[in-house]
């Protein structure tokens, strides 16, 4: 049964996902907001919308390890995953920009989610706990990202001036769609984590290797589904603006938000799972760098999937 519901919670959660970025898209036109805003803010929150729920209705229900191995398993998920397959399909181009700016943001957030995630290493803490302290912090964070995500759409000189599609709809049917996005959300929410931690007791695993693996990769879907969508269109491109912008989401917002309500108990998630989310930040970084093309060839996507399930057998053996 526990299975039945992580498949029924996730169908839900990426419907609601759905239906809440196209109604919350269609009424941002409606008060005249610019697609490229929208593409912005609204959509990178509606691929990352599965991601905060799993973690706020986790850290509700005390099971801190899932909100945590969720975002960083979805991370490296993303960097890893994503960003490799999507090179395999399509070589990705890199925009001098992101690969000044935007990536090495990726790769602080990496490293501060490490750093407050470290309380005995740093301060001799009895135990590993991101605070709500740390939260705040983080939210700060966030608040700066945002400043400059404005900051970049007011510059039409560095980025394109249009944005993604956004459909057409009757103020009722936005409206209906975003109450009904929401209310699928918070459902599914429930399902999914309620089956991943029965899971969890059934397999004898802990928490925190289920939000690592299962409950990442499949918030994850709707950002793997964008990224290869977009190669097969020939806009590879595309995959990295989503990665970037759904990993900072994910750090800097989700883990933010979710240790304000709940400080989150960092359990079983290792030095190995923060050291390999920070690699992979630098790998990404690396492989963009590499040759001066500012471009992850189709070899380098290999050797990123080959990373990512290399990392996923160590989590496997070491369960």
């Amino acid at each position: 049964m526990a299975y039945v519901f992580l498949i029924i919670g996730l169908a839900l959660i990426l419907a609601g996902a759905n239906y809440l970025t196209d109604g919350a898209a269609a009424v941002a036109r409606r008060f005249k907001i610019s697609d490229l805003v929208i593409g912005l803010t609204i959509v990178a929150f509606g691929t990352s919308a599965p991601e905060l729920v799993i973690s706020l209705m986790s850290a509700l229900k005390g099971s801190s390890e899932i909100a945590l191995g969720n975002v960083v398993g979805s991370n490296i998920f993303n960097i890893l995953m994503i960003v490799g397959v999507t090179a395999l399909v399509m070589p990705v181009s890199i925009g001098k920009s992101t690969m000044s700016k935007e990536i090495p943001l990726v790769i602080l957030s990496s490293l501060v989610l490490w750093f407050c995630a470290s309380d005995i290493l740093i301060d001799g803490a009895s135990k590993n706990v991101v605070s709500r302290i740390d939260g705040l912090m983080l939210l700060a964070f966030f608040l700066i990202f945002m400043r400059y995500t404005f900051s970049i759409a007011r510059n039409a000189s560095n980025i394109q001036t249009e944005g993604p599609k956004v459909k057409d709809m009757k103020p009722w049917i936005a409206s209906l769609a975003i109450v009904g996005g929401l209310g699928a959300l918070v459902a599914g929410g429930r399902l999914f984590v309620d089956g991943a931690s029965e899971i969890a007791l059934s397999l004898g695993v802990s928490e925190s290797v289920v939000g690592l693996t299962i409950v990442a990769a499949g918030t994850s879907l709707p950002e793997l589904a964008t990224s290869v969508v977009a190669a097969l269109k020939k806009n590879p491109d595309i995959a990295i603006g989503n990665v970037v912008g759904s990993s900072l989401f994910n750090v800097f917002f989700i883990t933010g938000t979710s240790a304000v309500v709940s400080p989150m108990k960092v359990g079983n998630i290792s030095i190995v799972d923060f050291a390999t989310l920070a690699g992979a930040s630098v790998l990404l970084w690396f492989f963009g760098m590499a040759f001066g093309t500012r471009k992850i060839t189709r070899p380098e996507g290999a050797v990123m999937v080959v990373c990512f399930i290399a990392y996923t057998i160590y989590l496997v053996v070491n369960a």
